[in-house]
């Protein structure tokens, strides 16, 4: 049994970030005790800083995405929202034609249910056209020239996960990108577990959507996220929602300027100062430094894993095409919850067990009737010492094959 005094340690940065840098708390209990204004929504002064720290992310993130735009920074709750305002947007417009056309939409095998359930509903409710991409049965990789060969004259929006919240796989969006743009489809990429963690370009790699969390890789607190528009896609969209902007409220329509067109309602202010703060901390720090950090983690995990007897890695075996996201299996684990609940008892090691959301992933690796995968996942402020300590508990796991909790 570990020294009842021992840290826990979170290997659960998948799911959200823990812990996170000061200064985010500092700046959101600045913005609760001293001015609790709500944005565009007073000219009096603590609206109008409230106002101004809101602009301030907007800028952060578009500098660290290398967005052509702040404006075109939407903020939004979560990266599921943003995905859906993107799928939506893009889709109903050609759905409301009434020309008889029949829109196509792509995604692949490891994307998230954010995108396989809206893509799903639009099939299954009007009629919408999908194909979904295989991915290697080992690594998951996507090969670019499968999203080129899926293409068809209706196709409308392709859909990617950057990197799998499953088995940590980095989908080649630097490839798939011209393809988009060369057939003039817009972009859609799924940025849940890279953004903040690596560096992310969206000219660069032609990305036209960019959906994102704020309260994972990018260190902000839940319910914050976003989607970046690229200049020119917002008047291929449609809203999903309309409503009091603060601005022309002289006008019974939506706004038609960004951002305002794509965010009714009031802001969760505390919610996004917090997430600048965070932003501006990831800035200073460098996202290449981050993500050096986070490449040595993830040489060290990979290199200890491969060579355990009984266990099982799944994705890229190497550095290179993944990320700090890392899921397993270990005989004698018939449900991958009893090693989590083992983790925790004996370790202080805190994953996530299960299908993830990730459903397609999962019967990609053939885990899917299994109960899916034990999965760790690095943050920021994870250790060299965190990470070896991991693997040495893992590795006494497979050596001693003690019986599962609630096992024996």
């Amino acid at each position: 049994m570990p020294d009842s005094t021992q840290k826990r340690l979170y290997m659960d940065n998948a799911a959200t970030t823990f812990p996170k840098p000061p200064v985010v708390h500092e700046a959101m209990m600045r913005y609760a005790t001293e001015l609790g204004a709500s944005p565009g929504r007073g000219a009096y002064a603590e609206a109008q800083e409230a106002g101004h720290l809101m602009v301030e992310c907007r800028e952060r993130i578009n500098e660290l995405i290398n967005g052509e735009s702040h404006d075109h920074v939407i903020f939004t709750l979560n990266t599921s929202d943003a995905l859906n305002l993107a799928i939506r947007g893009i889709v109903d417009p050609i759905l409301s034609r009434g020309r008889g056309e029949t829109p196509h939409v792509i995604t692949t095998h490891l994307d998230h249910n954010s995108v396989l359930r809206p893509f799903n509903k639009l099939v299954s409710d009007l009629g919408v056209e999908q194909s979904r991409v295989q991915c290697d049965l080992q690594t998951g990789l996507v090969d670019p020239d499968d999203i080129r060969k899926a293409i068809k004259p209706n196709t409308c929006l392709i859909a990617v996960v950057h990197g799998s919240n499953v088995s940590g796989t980095l989908q080649p969006v630097s490839a798939i990108g011209p393809i988009a743009r060369e057939h003039d489809i817009p972009f859609l990429v799924d940025a849940a577990q890279t953004l903040g963690h690596m560096p992310v370009d969206v000219q660069r790699d032609m990305i036209d959507l960019l959906a994102f969390p704020g309260h994972k890789g990018l260190l902000g607190p839940l319910g914050t996220g976003g989607l970046y528009i690229r200049p020119g896609i917002e008047r291929r969209m449609w809203t999903v929602r309309e409503g009091g902007t603060g601005s022309i409220s002289e006008q019974d329509t939506q706004p038609q300027f960004m951002p305002d067109r794509f965010e009714p309602g009031s802001h969760n202010a505390i919610g996004i100062i917090g997430l600048g703060a965070a932003v501006k901390w990831i800035l200073e720090k460098g996202v290449d430094q981050l993500w050096s950090h986070e490449r040595e983690l993830i040489e060290i995990m990979t290199e200890r894993l491969t060579n355990m007897p009984g266990l099982t890695l799944f994705g890229p075996q190497g550095t290179e095409n993944r990320c700090g996201v890392f899921a397993i299996r270990i005989e004698g684990f018939e449900q991958p919850q009893s090693l989590s609940n083992l983790l925790e008892r004996d370790y202080n090691i805190l994953t996530r067990s299960g299908i993830h959301c990730a459903p397609l992933a999962h019967e990609t690796f053939g885990t899917h009737r299994l109960g899916g995968m034990t999965r760790f996942s690095f943050g920021p402020f994870t250790t060299k010492e965190d990470v070896e300590y991991t693997c040495d508990a893992l590795e006494k796991i497979c050596r001693l094959s003690p019986l599962p909790l609630g096992e024996g």
